[in-house]
């Protein structure tokens, strides 16, 4: 009896050697599939003195956090869990100074950013000259901009989402988002 005990301990033993040959890989971090809406854009009609056009699946709101201005909104994409947040001043002969602070807001990510790159938007039949900072890597606003008629109106604006930066888990709620930014800016107008 304590011979066939040997023999079935030692063929368990051998079975389980023998199974563990297979060299495991941990399995990637998976993210969630999201379903993006259509894109159709309307125009706000909101008491700004600014107008552009802004996607159906988005709403606008006031700002107001403690120092927000009057002209100061966001624009809410609720199933993305994201906000462009825009500020609006009137330029009282500092244009300089409001198009340097909107570059070292852009700059503070340097820390975290692995690259950043700037676009320029010119349409001379409407006035409106922007300036797109995409930051790329895991930060905390990886796109921001502004916009300007040179002479009357500064708009300032920022993307966040509620998130942890991960630029892999954002990158295509972010190209989605990017395409909403160019519509913005292309449509921008100054109200009269």
């Amino acid at each position: 009896m304590k011979k066939n005990s040997i023999y079935i301990v030692s063929a368990l033993v051998l079975m389980l050697l023998s199974a563990c040959t297979q060299t495991l890989t941990p399995k990637p971090r998976d993210y969630f599939r999201i379903t993006f809406p259509e894109k159709h854009y309307e125009r706000i009609s909101a008491q700004l003195p600014y107008s552009f056009e802004m996607p159906q699946y988005c709403t606008l709101e006031q700002e107001t956090s403690r120092g927000a201005d009057k002209y100061w909104t966001n624009v809410v994409f609720d199933k993305m869990d994201a906000k462009i947040h825009l500020s609006f001043k009137y330029i009282e002969n500092n244009l300089d100074t409001l198009i340097d602070d909107s570059h070292t807001l852009a700059y503070k990510h340097t820390i975290k950013a692995d690259a950043i790159e700037k676009k320029y938007y010119v349409n001379d039949s409407t006035n409106v000259f922007a300036m797109v900072y995409n930051i790329k890597g895991n930060v905390a606003s990886p796109i921001q901009f502004f916009a300007t008629d040179s002479v009357k109106c500064f708009l300032r604006g920022s993307l966040y989402f509620n998130a942890t930066p991960n630029k892999d888990s954002i990158a295509p709620v972010l190209d989605f988002v990017a395409q909403d930014i160019t519509q913005l800016l292309e449509t921008l107008r100054w109200e009269k």
